[in-house]
């Protein structure tokens, strides 16, 4: 079969086979890579489908290659030891004990790296791989066994739980903040508003103050809120704090609130996890994630117990 004008298979995905080639078990390769079952088997169903070929004879006992799949086994083999030989490239992590954990740009920074330390050293110990995606991955596919991200609600395919909404207020530098003053709202209009990709949060703060704002010329967009409040410690305009990603900011003093009026973002917080029965790490690195947050315990037992 001619694959010259298709993607490349992730390399996941012959990791997934080589593991479950040489256990002669899906469920132990799914132990062995951090992965559930069902995303070893998809894996191994994604490559049979590309290849055109069966690779595995499936048993009560486990799983046993075909001719195929043995010399596809071989030749994976051969292509790892190559690999291994000529490239000092990272390994990640593996065991028990290793929880792959993805968020956005913003979150892992300004929420995640400084409860990173606390996260991973509660009763048991853990290791956190924090993968950083501003995509909407197949968690379950991908190996991701948390998913915390900015959004409206839930996600199909995902099991869901919100973790804190957003109340937020304008801020600028402290020279900024001194000259802007306080008084009506409309006062800072006069100076340019700083957003992210979505301006939502700003038209929701003025809509509570009787103001139909729409971004405007003068207004400054970036895509990630760490430029945002960067932007902003520089004094080149005016944006909207979102507690807790800014607390620590504005103890530093770095900015400051221009007003005192607070509305709350459309946009709140949400952990996800593939749907199943999360691994025990994974169920112990959720519970210390909603402690963090301030999120009720049962509604994290709930979580970690729902079907979808």
């Amino acid at each position: 079969m001619d694959h010259s004008s298709q993607p490349i298979l992730p390399l996941e995905t012959l990791r997934a086979f080589e593991a479950a080639a040489r256990m002669g078990s899906f469920s132990s390769a799914a132990e062995w890579l951090n992965l559930t079952h069902g995303a070893v088997s998809r894996q191994i169903a994604k490559l049979e489908a590309w290849l055109g070929l069966k690779l595995f004879e499936r048993g009560a006992r486990g799983v046993s290659l075909t001719l195929e799949g043995q010399r596809l086994y071989l030749r994976t083999n051969e292509a790892f030891a190559l690999i291994a030989d000529t490239t000092d490239r990272w390994s990640g992590p593996r065991g028990a004990a290793v929880v792959r954990l993805t968020s956005i740009p913003s979150i892992g920074a300004l929420w995640l790296m400084p409860r990173l330390s606390a996260l991973e050293n509660g009763p048991t110990k853990l290791q956190i791989v924090l993968d950083i995606d501003i995509h909407q991955s197949d968690l379950d596919e991908e190996g991701i066994d948390i998913s915390i991200r900015c959004g409206r609600g839930r996600i199909p395919g995902r099991v869901s739980v919100e973790l804190f909404e957003e109340w937020c207020f304008p801020i600028a530098s402290p020279a900024l903040a001194s000259t802007i003053g306080s008084g009506r709202p409309e006062r800072l209009l006069d100076y340019p508003l700083i957003h992210d990709s979505d301006a939502s949060g700003w038209r929701a703060w003025f809509g509570e103050q009787g103001i139909d704002y729409r971004p405007r010329p003068q207004d400054r967009r970036f895509e990630d809120y760490n430029l945002v409040l960067a932007a902003a410690a520089h004094g080149l305009g005016v944006a909207l704090a979102r507690p807790p990603l800014t607390a620590s900011q504005i103890e530093a003093g770095r900015i400051m609130a221009v007003d005192d009026k607070r509305v709350r973002n459309p946009v709140s917080y949400w952990m996800d996890r593939p749907v199943g029965r999360p691994r025990p790490a994974a169920a112990d690195l959720a519970r210390r994630i909603g402690d963090a947050a301030g999120l009720d315990p049962q509604a994290v037992e709930e979580f970690l117990q729902a079907e979808r």
